[in-house]
């Protein structure tokens, strides 16, 4: 009986991750896309028959990518760069994808070597936007490998309209079962790949649900419910997976670059057929290997741009802006929070604003501020919206808010539906423009209470104007009381560029805080 070993690589949520540093302080860290490429270019030495796979959310995510869209550069994008390099023989398209606007992404698409795919993201005649639902894959002794492309049909909720014109959304899952028993009648593949970019909604091991039903991820859905898929690549979600569901081997490898998958596959002919008779999913750490210096080579010019940038003076601060504690800045009011929201409504004019604290890593702004200091501590791409809203939605949103805390023994700690399966900081909102207070000792649910705005009761039925960030502001992270509500202006530069004029505009800025805001218990 013969027998053949497949190898198939997958990167997800890379995230323009492709230096091993961190761009707040350029301190070593154990990722990138440099790294990766080391373990790609290892594993097709030791297999021919090797598929290498991105899952989407490549293109976003850090000052190198940001500077290189936002300088209007004639150059090839440095992630599609290197992917062309590593021979990469498809890629899906991710949520992020479209978060420079559709300009930026037919560019990249055109610029790649390699096939993008989305199944489910179709244009105004009903058809794949980028025309490519699937590729068939040829290896040897006539093997045929089918990898179809599937996108989390949520984009809508967070991306700004403009950048998803005429395009539709169809449902992941049923279009992954659609394509699937299209695929296998018309190509009659030796092995089924479906690229996912979603994640998982229920537990692996028992599915019970591990969220909101939303339909974000249905990864679980997939694989219990569509025969006939041999593998199941996911992200979305930065989780760290390798297993089975219902069968089916399944990885997710991690974000950032931190890692990649890799699932071995050992196929032998039984009657003219190819069977999977082994399957092997894993997740390799990239932290201990050694960047690829070719890769580095192709990129260095970029990032030489990019770090010039970076250290670019934009202004001081008088007085403190800094953070030491992140649940402290959630806890109490905070100069850089209380500054954002300022930012905001400046540039809005409107009188309340919502923002966040989006990770525990930022330590807010020097005394003087660079560049660097902004994008580290504004980590998104994130463009503002203005929405009217009800007193009833805008207490509604409080109240989600207020259950990012627990009580344990007396002490504030975070909720663990923030923390897990990622975390998710960053949908705890802070306001400003209205006074409020949340009484931990109280129910989830019920633990606004104080809330006015200009000194008088917010009524539930009253209208009030709120800029927020474009995420928010189309009901992701659960805030679906705004979801359709009325826009009544968009701005559409990216909230680091509004906070790095608004400090060149002024030169100097203060650390203030009105205390608008307090959590007992």
């Amino acid at each position: 009986m013969k027998s053949i070993t497949i190898t198939i690589l997958e990167t997800s949520d890379v995230h323009g991750n492709i230096f091993p540093i961190n761009y707040g302080n350029n301190e070593p860290a154990g990722l990138g896309l440099a790294k990766i490429a080391t373990v790609i270019k290892q594993e097709r030495s030791r297999n021919p028959n090797t598929i290498v796979i991105d899952n989407g959310d490549l293109i976003q995510g850090t000052p190198l990518t940001y500077h290189f869209v936002r300088s209007n550069n004639k150059k090839i994008n440095p992630m599609i760069k290197l992917l062309n390099h590593l021979k990469y023989d498809a890629a899906v398209v991710g949520n992020h994808e479209f978060n420079y606007g559709m300009k930026v992404l037919q560019q990249v698409i055109e610029e790649s070597t390699f096939p993008w795919l989305s199944a489910n993201i179709l244009n105004d005649k009903g058809n794949p936007f980028i025309g490519k639902p699937y590729i068939i894959v040829d290896l040897e002794d006539g093997i045929k490998a089918a990898v179809l492309g599937v996108t989390t049909h949520f984009i809508p909720n967070w991306e700004n309209p403009d950048h998803i014109k005429g395009l539709t959304f169809g449902d992941a899952f049923e279009t992954t079962k659609k394509w699937v028993e299209k695929i296998r009648k018309q190509e009659n593949p030796d092995l089924m790949i479906v690229s996912y970019h979603g994640g998982f909604e229920a537990e692996l091991e028992t599915g019970e649900p591990s969220e909101k039903l939303t339909g974000e991820n249905q990864g679980y859905l997939i694989c219990k419910e569509i025969d006939g898929i041999d593998l199941l690549l996911t992200g979305h979600q930065h989780r760290t997976l390798a297993g089975t569901v219902n069968g089916v081997p399944i990885v997710q490898p991690s974000f950032n670059g931190q890692a990649i998958g890799k699932v071995t596959l050992q196929l032998s002919k039984c009657d003219e057929r190819w069977k999977i008779t082994e399957a092997k999913p894993e997740i390799l750490f990239v932290s201990e290997i050694e960047v690829d210096n070719r890769s580095i080579e192709l990129v260095e010019e970029y990032e030489k741009e990019t770090q010039a940038w970076l250290d670019q003076p934009i202004g001081q601060v008088i007085g403190d802006m800094t953070i030491d504690d992140p649940l402290k800045a959630r806890l109490y009011d905070h100069p850089l929070i209380e500054f954002i929201n300022k930012v905001q409504m400046d540039v809005a004019k409107v009188a309340i604003s919502n923002t966040a604290l989006f990770n525990n890593i930022s330590k807010g702004f020097p005394s003087k501020i660079t560049m660097r200091d902004i994008v580290s501590s504004y980590i998104y791409p994130n463009t503002l919206s203005v929405i009217r809203i009800s007193g009833k939605d805008l207490k509604e949103a409080l109240e989600r808010s207020a259950g990012y805390f627990m009580l344990e023994n007396g002490e504030v700690v975070v909720n663990p539906s923030f923390t897990t399966p990622k975390p998710q900081h960053y949908n705890y909102d802070m306001w400003e423009g209205i006074n409020y207070t949340f009484d931990l000792s109280k129910p989830i649910g019920e633990r606004v209470v104080e809330l006015t705005f200009e000194g008088k009761p917010i009524r539930p039925d009253s209208k009030y104007d709120v800029v927020m960030n474009n995420y928010r502001a189309g009901g992701g992270g659960e805030y679906l009381m705004f979801k359709d509500k009325p826009i009544i202006k968009d701005i559409p530069l990216d909230m680091t560029e509004l906070i790095a004029n608004y400090i060149l505009k002024r030169g100097t800025i203060k650390a203030t805080v009105d205390e608008n805001r307090k959590v007992i218990w």
